[in-house]
């Protein structure tokens, strides 16, 4: 397997950078809501600009990684995120919103070619029975970057932003202005390096001797199912994996980007609630950790999905019925729940695709966009209900997890 370790290598570091620039969001809807006067629906706008260019990109990112291969589409992905980023400057020193949102766009763009490369290049580096151990590492590759990025950046971004709330709320609207184009200045420095980054590790990956994979070498080509089939969408069990990941995807985002503000409305200082994430992504790594020990060896792709939905219901519902701390203690703890969905649920979809892969793959990787709407759904519940009641959105989603677990793979024309 010693050939196996460059490859790892350089995708745990792409993972990483799926981890830092995702997980920012959960410092950046604070953030914004503060330096742009923002509600609850339109803060979580920054999740949906960044996820719905999964949706609105995934299929073009499989016709560009037909033609530039992994390696390159990987590079490319990178390069289109540091155009992103680099929106980042003008956005902060305008406090413009909607050019905020654009950069999200981008870079999410970028991260959709880098995603419908990288996931099955994962999966498909090695054999398919421990296809989640190898996700596992990756995952903790992407939640280590989760942790540390959001803590970083809201130690910047966020110094004194409770301060600063509360005496905007007495001032005039031109001192106002002042004081909240100050606050939007403070990520110029921050963007600029990641961009900076992001453009070195680009280069790095596209001069790299990182190996081509191939989907039609893949050992669930054996079973030959793919040559009886001519369309993608007579693989049922990929569409409802598709839907399933949609649901998770949303269910994780809602779990990691809305607890800063959930722990606000309880009445958290935004200076103790700014590491509420960073306790859910611990708990995110926790999970990826006894994913590394117990599958295959112990669990099952499928077993790990039941048991993952169940504890994703158990939390979701205690959340919902405690109150204070116990409840987001109980949101944070949907990050072990959601652990080990992701990795489960790519080699149970793309099994026996064959030469569909890179596309059965785009359409995973659009799934992402349930990080766009479902998140957006909880801040249109959050500000007509409560930012507590509209936790209710993930239990009907962890059901549908559970019968992907327990029948929906299962399912074949």
């Amino acid at each position: 397997m010693k050939y196996l370790r460059q490859p790892i290598f350089i995708i745990g570091i792409l993972f990483s950078v799926f981890g830092l620039v995702t997980w920012l969001n959960s410092v950046l809807i604070p953030y914004l809501r503060i330096a742009c006067q923002l509600n609850n629906f339109s803060s979580y706008l920054v999740a949906f600009s960044l996820y719905i260019s999964y949706t609105v990109m995934a299929l073009p990112a499989a016709a560009v990684l037909k033609r530039t291969g992994y390696k390159n589409g990987m590079a490319l992905g990178l390069f289109i995120m540091t155009v992103g980023t680099l929106c980042f400057i003008p956005a902060a020193m305008s406090r413009m919103y909607a050019l905020f949102l654009f950069g999200l766009f981008i870079q999410g763009t970028g991260m959709a070619i880098l995603q419908t490369a990288a996931n099955p290049y994962v999966t498909i580096l090695g054999p398919m029975e421990s296809a989640a151990r190898r996700m596992s590492i990756m995952g903790i590759c992407n939640g280590v970057a989760g942790v540390i990025g959001p803590l970083v950046l809201g130690s910047v971004i966020l110094n004194d932003a409770d301060g600063i709330r509360e005496r905007v709320a007495h001032m005039a609207p031109s001192e106002k202005a002042i004081v909240l184009e100050q606050l939007a200045h403070r990520a110029i420095v921050p963007y600029a390096i990641i961009a900076l980054a992001l453009l070195g590790l680009g280069a790095w990956v596209y001069y790299s001797g990182l190996p081509e994979a191939h989907e039609e070498e893949d050992e669930t080509s054996q079973t030959n199912e793919h040559h009886r089939k001519t369309s993608i969408f007579q693989f049922p069990h990929l569409l409802l994996g598709v839907l399933t990941l949609f649901l998770y995807v949303g269910v994780e985002v809602i779990a990691g980007d809305t607890i800063i503000s959930y722990g606000t409305s309880l009445g958290f200082r935004l200076s103790t609630a700014r590491f509420f994430n960073s306790y859910t992504l611990a708990g995110m790594l926790a999970g990826y950790l006894l994913g590394i020990v117990l599958i295959p060896k112990y669990l099952s792709h499928t077993k790990v999905l039941k048991i993952s939905s169940l504890m994703g219901l158990v939390f979701g519902l205690a959340a919902l019925f405690t109150r204070g701390g116990v409840s987001v203690t109980f949101v944070a703890l949907l990050g072990l729940a959601n652990s080990m969905v992701w990795p489960s649920i790519w080699p149970l979809a793309i099994r026996g695709l064959g030469r569909f892969t890179r596309v059965g793959s785009s359409l995973l990787i659009l799934a992402i966009g349930g990080g766009a709407l479902l998140p957006l759904l909880y801040g249109w519940l959050a500000d007509h209900f409560s930012p507590q009641e509209a936790y209710w959105i993930v239990v009907p989603c962890y059901c549908f997890i559970g019968y992907y677990a327990v029948r929906g793979h299962k399912v074949r024309v």
